[in-house]
């Protein structure tokens, strides 16, 4: 459940991009694009084709050589918050993948509400539910009132469901998939193909007994998604395989990431969601 405890917490983080950001919506933060804005950034040497009318005459009187300036535009950013609810995100031995992804995600859209952003947050399970870029605490609520109510429910293939929300990416944007990514690796590499020319932020939502499989005896495991069900016995060989597979997954993720320029983090039902902002953004102050 998202409380406004929880919203008020995040007021002491600041959402911070270093890339190139590019829109048409003017706002209050700099992007480091470059342009015709009103902030003077550096000079770099002229190349042909670029525009003569951007030549510092003053410095070519100095120097005998062509160089231009380029200036800061101001340019808005929108944040895209993309949300992973298929059945096993219903997982959650304390609280649901679903959950604390969805806590995740409704601080994201806050902290852009503070740069005073468009964001926009979607989820996606047997379809794809959206809300339109705004700005504004409106749109804030709304956003948490819908992420009480959501459940997550049934099976989706990844590259299917990002695939019908790229159209929905019309400008270069923060894009934040939240999602247990308990999927096949070139799946996973076909989907962030969609966003290779965007921002992107993965992170991995997982269980604390996913991500550590704390158990012994027997089980009986059901798929959520297909409802299969297979009994097995869990012993301390049984976890160590399973952490290899585990992370031989992840290390796989990881590399696709860097493919496409993504970051990647994992986070787990047990951390604090505020450490978990701490890994994406405060360190990158």
């Amino acid at each position: 459940m998202i409380t406004a405890d929880f919203v008020h917490q995040l007021d002491r983080f600041s959402l911070i991009v270093n890339k190139r950001i590019t829109s048409n919506y003017v706002g209050e933060r700099f992007s480091r694009a470059t342009g015709r804005g009103l902030i003077f950034k550096d000079h770099v040497m002229y190349e042909p084709g670029e525009d003569f009318r951007s030549v510092d005459w003053k410095v070519f009187g100095r120097t005998d050589r062509l160089f231009i300036k380029r200036y800061e535009e101001e340019r808005n950013l929108t944040v895209h918050v993309i949300l992973d609810y298929s059945a096993s995100m219903s997982f959650g031995s304390t609280v649901t993948k679903a959950e604390y992804a969805g806590m995740l995600g409704l601080g994201f859209a806050y902290l852009a509400l503070k740069n005073n952003e468009r964001f926009t947050l979607s989820a996606f399970s047997d379809q794809i539910d959206f809300f339109k870029a705004r700005k504004g605490k409106t749109q804030l609520a709304s956003m948490a009132d819908y992420l009480n109510h959501k459940k997550p429910k049934g099976s989706i293939t990844l590259e299917k469901s990002l695939g019908g929300y790229k159209k929905l990416v019309n400008s270069r944007s923060y894009v934040v998939i939240l999602s247990d990514f308990l999927y096949p690796v070139e799946d996973i590499r076909n989907s962030l193909q969609f966003f290779k020319s965007n921002q992107v932020v993965c992170i991995q939502v997982l269980d604390k007994v996913e991500r550590n499989l704390n158990l012994e005896g027997d089980f009986k495991l059901r798929d959520l998604e297909t409802n299969a069900v297979m009994r097995t016995y869990i012993n301390p060989f049984a976890r160590k395989q399973y952490g290899k597979m585990l992370g031989d997954h992840i290390d796989k993720i990881k590399q696709v990431c860097a493919e496409v320029g993504a970051k990647f983090y994992t986070a787990d039902t047990g951390q604090s969601v505020f450490d978990v902002f701490y890994d994406v953004v405060g360190r990158r102050r």
